[in-house]
């Protein structure tokens, strides 16, 4: 029996399954520290100012600055909010939030990305920069979904 195992398991490496995976990495530990270098991506533009339709360096809308910042750990994102949600197939509840989550507000046409300790990072608007702020009050009632890219 041990002897049938051992040889479909080398049948399978031989047919290439396509799967590349790190020994001893689950898939969640994977997510997660490719969340953590987009978490850092993003909050190093932190002061760079909005520009409607600009995706850095330098400047950025809110799905520039996402698509960025997830570029940087090596996922790929759509550029427009709307494609974004619907790009990544995770949805997340609001309880469920982890660093690194895509948060969507006024009917996903907006987007921020979550930090950890109830604050996203985000690209405004017209006339300001990308900043950090706290989920709450105003952005917790316009919260229209959320999503978690890299899994």
């Amino acid at each position: 029996m041990h002897v049938i195992q051992v040889k479909s398991t080398a049948k399978a490496a031989k047919a290439g399954t396509g799967r590349t995976r790190k020994a001893g990495t689950s898939k969640v530990a994977r997510q997660k520290a490719k969340a953590a270098k987009a978490v850092s991506a993003a909050t190093k533009q932190i002061g760079d100012p909005y520009r409607w339709g600009a995706s850095g360096p330098g400047a950025f809308d809110c799905s520039g600055l996402v698509q960025y910042a997830w570029r940087k750990a090596g996922v790929s994102l759509p550029r427009i909010t709307h494609s974004q949600y619907r790009a990544v197939r995770k949805k997340v509840s609001w309880r469920s939030l982890r660093p690194g989550d895509l948060l969507f507000f006024y009917g996903k046409g907006h987007v921020g990305m979550y930090v950890g300790k109830g604050k996203m990072v985000h690209s405004p608007s017209s006339g300001k920069t990308v900043r950090t702020v706290r989920l709450k009050g105003y952005y917790k009632s316009s919260f229209a979904g959320a999503v978690r890219p890299g899994g």
